[in-house]
């Protein structure tokens, strides 16, 4: 097997051979790639804070910092170009795609990291400030999209899912390079936050790590699944148990075929013509994945094409009206865990 995985072309290697091959079997690696770049730049950006503390980093099935653990996994995905083609056409966007992007969630990750290692989280101050790392995690939760408690790294309001998620979200703000935070959060109660990480971190500089933990959960070399079962068990369905359930909005802002009205287009045309358009204004203010908002807008499209609606106003409003209706969707589900509540 270790053969058939140095003689593997990615480049050249078919789709569904591709999705046959399990992702432990991947030729794939950090060393000589974009992200080793990354991963670089991040020690010299701790190296600039004085910090020595430097987390190892591996190919994992996701971005991930185990709990306890002083290492950082990166998605194997990201260490090849075609492999970053198929995630891009699998689940619609490439979560760390680019180098900006993937500096943005290496610091995240670091702000576990560190924590781990230095016990910062078992400190007084640390859960006076953010509270206790104990707290339960839950699969949804609740935020106030204009707080100035909390600061805004990664999408999605993140750092008010968890005590641990607020700790190292405002580290990444400070630790990210001409971030100006004193500037950009003055007056704001997550300013007093990013002050106290900063007092934090002047504590630990040139200090070594109390704990160094590095079990690679989840690398690579573990991962056994099949690249087309991997994907299966990441696009869970959205797919509510009702075939009808978005007739009311689609009959609502499209109309059944009339000989009496001039014939605008298809519905189920509009859904393929304005996917992209759609899918990037929903994810940019609901947070949401794209390809979840991607899957509800396939189950619309295939719906509209079922009752044979067509576009009953100009495009424009109806893609409004459209992305209005995901969106709620999306915070719904982002709340709740389901696009809405039970049918009574």
């Amino acid at each position: 097997m270790a053969q058939e995985k140095q003689n593997m072309d990615l480049n050249v290697i078919s789709q569904e051979d591709l999705f046959k091959t399990r992702i432990c079997d991947l030729p794939a690696c950090i060393k000589d790639t974009w992200i080793e770049e990354c991963v670089k730049d991040l020690y010299q950006e701790l190296e600039d804070k004085g910090i020595i503390f430097r987390p190892e980093c591996y190919l994992a099935d996701e971005w991930l910092t185990p709990e306890g653990e002083t290492c950082i996994g990166i998605p194997f995905y990201l260490a090849h170009p075609r492999l970053m083609r198929l995630e891009r056409t699998m689940m619609e966007e490439i979560e760390g795609g680019t180098k900006e992007e993937c500096l943005k969630l290496l610091r995240h990750e670091m702000g576990h990291a560190i924590c781990y290692a230095y016990k910062l989280n078992k400190r007084r101050e640390w859960q006076n400030i953010f509270g206790l790392s104990t707290k339960e995690y839950g699969d949804t939760y609740k935020y106030q999209p204009y707080s100035k408690n909390y600061v805004r790294h990664l999408e999605g309001f993140y750092a008010q899912h968890h005590p641990d998620e607020d700790f190292v979200e405002t580290f990444a703000v400070w630790l990210t390079p001409q971030s100006d935070w004193k500037k950009k959060y003055q007056g704001w109660r997550a300013c007093q936050k990013l002050d106290f990480v900063d007092r934090l971190m002047l504590g630990i500089k040139g200090k070594k790590p109390l704990c160094l933990s590095a079990n690679k959960f989840w690398r690579l070399s573990t991962l056994k699944i099949t690249l087309e079962n991997y994907y299966k068990k990441r696009r869970h369905s959205l797919a509510e148990e009702f075939l009808d359930f978005h007739d009311v909005f689609l009959n609502k802002i499209f109309m059944t075929p009339s000989l009496e009205k001039a014939k605008k287009g298809k519905a189920s045309v509009f859904f393929q013509q304005y996917r992209v358009s759609i899918i990037e204004a929903v994810a940019e203010f609901s947070g949401a994945k794209r390809y979840l908002i991607g899957d509800v807008l396939a189950q619309m499209e295939k719906r509209a094409k079922d009752l044979r609606l067509e576009i009953a106003q100009e495009e424009s409003q109806t893609m409004l009206q459209v992305a209005s209706y995901i969106t709620a969707l999306m915070m719904n589900y982002f709340y709740t865990g389901r696009l809405r509540g039970k049918r009574g």
